[in-house]
Parts: structure tokens; C-alpha cells; sequence
């Protein structure tokens, strides 16, 4: 097992949230190992406490004092408000682990009144790995602690995708038709780190833009999509509206991807690139609990930065590059958004050996940059 950079438990309640297979279960049983634990998959206990939610107090003794984990608590979103009684009542803390939110952003989140903090799980990081980070294993089956376990990489992500369909999709009635949902999937990949054309990917689905518009929430509300906006805050320029789009790991969205001869292999290889760096900023800033928030810059006229990270610590501006070289053209974006905001520092991770600094912009080789996201990030 992996050590997780989430390690720092909290003093009360808490939502750890994350994608399925992300290691969420393994964590808290690894960290609360004299919890009381209640697994929502499993149709016994699911079927008792749907009925009667109620029925949670019975199953926790009456002088226990450790904490009570409850797994996939999307899955019965009432009984937050049993949660909710015991934290008042017995002062219990909870450890409440959900792989959707869309359940419980509906109907009952806020019920404990901030009295859980919430966590994120994400898929394993660079320096999570150690020396088992190879950036090639890394581009083509991403970070899902399973993939790391197992010999056949691309049967399991084939066999995950399947389950979210059948047990995320299906089970929680998101859409009626699976069909259509499968092919949206496998149009959405065409859209990982592009700016995101809803009326495009409807057309190639063969589905209603509303509809498609609503199979966005669900992969957002799944926590295996994300939209990330524009960053427009004192914009000098005009800019693009609307967000671009990224499957949550590098693993997933190679395995959606149909790949075919007419591909542009360079093409796809930085799109990878770009989207494993995102998953690893995503992760680092959630777990060293940074309070930035991750953009994209666009100009009107095609200048665009990779990823801009806005917070009390300032603004970072990020580019992603393959190419082994690094000339002045390739800064061209990124000076200009630092000519907008001097106060910004730049960087650009790319795929050769030497550290640089180039006209106030610190060139890092992609693999070293991501072992020093922490420090870049502070």
C-alpha cells in the first residue's frame, strides 16, 4: 500500500469524497482501525438502514467512543440526518466516505451544518508513487491504486468504466438509457483539455444538447468529470466563456479515447501530458490544504495558458509541453498573460532533462516539477 499525502486526520466529522477506486475504503480502514464500519455496498446493510435509518443508533454501543465509518453514504443520503442527531446527542464522530455527490448535494450535505469538514480523495500522485512512477505507465493507465496492483492495466480501466455504468449510472437511475450515456463517454474523450462544445459533442452523440448538458452533471456529480473555467479576474483582454473539460485521471480518459491510424499520436501524447499534470495539481492542492483554485487562460485571438492557479499565495501560470526543447516561441503565451499580471510567476514543465529560467520563467523537467509541486505551490 501506498502512503497517501492525505494523512492528517481531523479532530471531528468529515466527508472524504472521490472518485471510485481511488482508495478511499483502504484509507479509512488503515487509519480508524478500531472503527465501527458500515459498508453501503453490501446489500444487507444497505437494505436495513434504507429501511430505517433509524436503526444506525442500535448498531453503535451504547459507551463507544472511537469513530463509526459509514462507506458510500451517497447511497442513503437520509441518514445524514441520523448523522447529524448522533454527532448532537452523542457527540460521535463520523467518517463519511461518497463516491457522488449528487444525492447529497440535493437533499442533505448541509444538514450537519458544518459540522463535518470535507476531504478529497483523488488517484494516486508522482510523489505518492515514489520509484514506482514510470511517466509512460503513468500517460497510459493513470493513477487508480488498482492499475498498480495488477498486470492487466487496460482489462481493469475497461472493466471500472463498466462499473460506473452499471453501478453508479445505473443504480442511482441517472439516465434511461445506458446506450446513449456509453457513446456520449466515448464523444466526451474527444473533448479531454479542449474548450468544451456542448452542441458539438451533441451532434456526434446523436443526442439532445439538453441532454448531453445533463450527462456533464453527472460525470461532474460523479466526481470523474471537471470543468475548468476561464480565468478572467481584471481581464485586460477579451477573453473565451466557456470551460474546458477533463475526465478526472489520464488512465480513464485513454481508456474512453478510441485511438485510430489517422490519429495524431503527438497530439494525444501532449493532451496526456497535460491532463496527468492537472490530476496532480488537482490532488496536491486538496491534500496540503492549499485554498487555490485551478483555471485556464484563453485570449480571443488563441493565447492560451495551460493552467492558472489563483489564491492568498498569490497566482501561478503553468504550461505543459512534450518537446524535449524549449525556444523563446514556446514562452509566447505565457509572457503575455505575465504582461497582464506582473505579480504572477511562470512555469513551464516540459519533456526534457535541464532545469532553466527564461526571460523570468522557470523551465523544470515534467518528472522533477511534479516531485515539486508542494514548494511551487507554497
Amino acid at each position: 500500500m501506498y502512503q497517501r499525502l492525505l494523512s492528517q486526520i481531523p479532530e471531528k466529522s468529515f466527508f472524504l469524497f472521490g472518485p471510485r477506486g481511488t482508495g478511499k475504503t483502504t484509507w479509512v480502514k488503515e487509519k480508524f482501525k478500531n472503527a465501527l464500519y458500515f459498508d453501503l455496498l453490501k446489500a444487507e446493510t444497505y437494505n436495513l438502514l434504507l429501511a430505517n435509518p433509524s436503526r444506525l443508533e442500535d448498531f453503535i454501543p451504547k459507551n463507544f467512543q472511537d469513530w463509526v465509518i459509514i462507506d458510500e453514504i451517497q447511497k442513503i443520503p437520509k441518514l445524514l440526518d441520523e448523522v447529524h442527531r448522533l454527532i448532537e446527542e452523542r457527540h460521535l464522530k463520523f467518517v463519511l466516505t461518497g463516491s457522488s455527490a449528487r444525492k447529497l448535494r440535493r437533499g442533505g450535505i448541509n444538514l450537519l451544518g458544518g459540522r463535518a469538514l470535507v476531504l478529497n480523495m483523488h488517484p494516486l500522485t508522482a510523489i505518492e508513487l515514489g520509484k514506482d512512477f514510470k511517466i509512460e505507465d503513468y500517460l497510459n493507465f493513470g493513477g487508480l491504486p488498482a492499475v498498480y496492483s495488477t498486470t492487466q492495466k487496460s482489462d481493469y480501466l475497461q472493466s471500472y468504466i463498466q462499473t460506473y455504468l452499471q453501478q453508479e449510472v445505473a443504480f442511482e437511475g441517472l439516465t434511461r438509457n445506458l446506450a446513449a450515456f456509453s457513446r456520449f463517454l466515448e464523444v466526451a474523450s474527444f473533448s479531454q483539455g479542449s474548450i468544451l462544445n456542448v452542441s458539438e459533442v451533441a451532434q456526434e452523440a446523436y443526442v439532445n444538447r439538453k441532454v448531453v448538458e445533463d450527462y456533464f452533471s453527472i460525470l461532474e456529480d460523479l466526481l470523474i468529470g471537471v470543468r475548468l473555467p476561464v480565468f478572467s479576474k481584471k481581464a485586460k483582454r477579451r477573453l473565451i466563456k466557456h470551460s474546458k473539460f477533463y475526465f478526472f485521471d489520464v488512465g480513464v480518459y485513454q481508456a474512453l479515447r478510441p485511438k485510430g491510424p489517422l490519429d495524431d499520436v503527438s497530439s494525444l501524447t501532449g493532451i496526456a501530458l497535460e491532463s496527468l499534470f492537472f490530476q496532480n495539481l488537482r490532488a496536491i492542492i486538496d491534500y496540503f490544504g492549499f485554498d487555490d483554485k485551478i483555471f485556464y487562460y484563453r485570449t480571443a485571438n488563441g493565447v492560451e495558458v495551460d493552467f492558472v492557479v489563483y489564491g492568498e499565495r498569490g497566482i501561478k501560470a503553468f504550461e505543459v509541453k512534450t518537446k524535449k526543447d524549449i525556444f523563446s516561441k514556446d514562452l509566447k503565451s505565457l509572457k503575455t498573460f505575465l504582461d497582464d499580471y506582473p505579480m504572477a510567476k511562470g512555469y513551464l514543465f516540459y519533456g526534457g532533462k535541464m532545469k532553466m529560467n527564461k526571460e523570468g520563467i522557470e523551465i523544470i523537467p515534467i518528472e522533477e516539477g511534479l516531485l515539486k509541486l508542494p514548494k511551487i505551490l507554497r
